[in-house]
């Protein structure tokens, strides 16, 4: 990696992928680090940064809209009755320091604030790892712990009110073409039909480019996955699909996805075989 604020990724000397760890902007959109641009090893973006339609969408990182009540996504917020509203609850996620370093990875402390109080510390582990000539992985690991004396509640508009909404976790917004990615499991395809389900790996698929989403423990792979493919194209690991989390004083909630970033357009063969060689047993 180069770079103070913003290192890069590199994976077999080629440069796949920007960390900003220090961005500016506005308060509103819950600043936090993210990768982008990630690109395919031919050089596509597959990512997109504050796009007009989600102005709070940034690259690939871990945003929770319901923190204790506070605003980790960006936007307005979900109040259950009320429905979208503008709220002066938005938390910062904040880079502390790197542990470890590398051209094709790096370990990362940060502290999530809100209204002056650290509520969760954060260490974040990225790794990018060549898996053939076409395709790489995009290891990322986050692990949030409960500064806090109180108990910590993690929540998503689905759990206060909006059903199939329930973002916050792990997050990709994807590159947006002038045609509705294909999305697909091993065993299902379309949005309607994969939305809200869990399985082992998703599949994004777009004009010249296929993502694959893996969690790679069997806690990560109990969440459900979150959706958009015709509105815009992005997914999600769901922390709280349909009950809110709570994370107890001292102790530490861990996820874990694994994502193939590859060029050209996979089938369900290509995507499953390109997993396994991901993600370690």
């Amino acid at each position: 990696m180069t770079g103070t604020d913003s290192p890069v990724l590199r994976v077999a000397g080629r440069p796949v992928a920007r960390y900003v760890t220090r961005p500016e902007l506005p308060h509103r959109l819950s600043p936090r680090p993210y990768l982008h641009p990630v690109t395919t090893l031919a050089g596509t973006a597959v990512t997109e940064f504050s796009p007009a339609d989600h102005l709070h969408h940034l690259g690939v990182g871990v945003a929770v809209p319901d923190v204790e009540g506070h605003n980790f996504w960006g936007g307005r917020t979900f109040v259950r009755d009320k429905g979208p509203t503008e709220l002066d609850n938005h938390g910062t996620q904040r880079h502390t320091a790197f542990q470890l370093r590398d051209p094709d990875g790096f370990v990362e402390e940060l502290r999530w604030v809100a209204a002056g109080t650290e509520l969760l510390r954060e260490r974040r582990t990225v790794a990018a790892t060549e898996l053939t000539a076409t395709a790489w992985a995009l290891d990322f690991t986050f692990s949030l712990t409960n500064v806090t004396p109180d108990p910590l509640s993690l929540g998503s508009p689905a759990t206060n009110g909006r059903p199939g909404a329930a973002y916050g976790g792990f997050f990709w917004r994807a590159r947006k073409e002038s045609a509705a990615p294909r999305v697909f499991t091993a065993e299902r395809e379309g949005e309607r039909n994969v939305h809200g389900g869990s399985a082992d790996w998703l599949a994004l698929s777009g004009e010249t480019w296929s993502l694959v989403f893996a969690g790679a423990t069997e806690r990560t792979r109990r969440d459900p996955w979150f959706v958009r493919t015709e509105e815009y194209p992005g997914v999600g690991s769901s922390l709280a699909h349909e009950k809110r989390v709570t994370v107890a004083p001292g102790d530490t909630l861990v996820r874990r996805i694994v994502t193939v970033v590859a060029d050209g357009r996979l089938d369900a063969d290509g995507a499953a075989a390109l997993v396994r060689k991901a993600v370690s047993p």
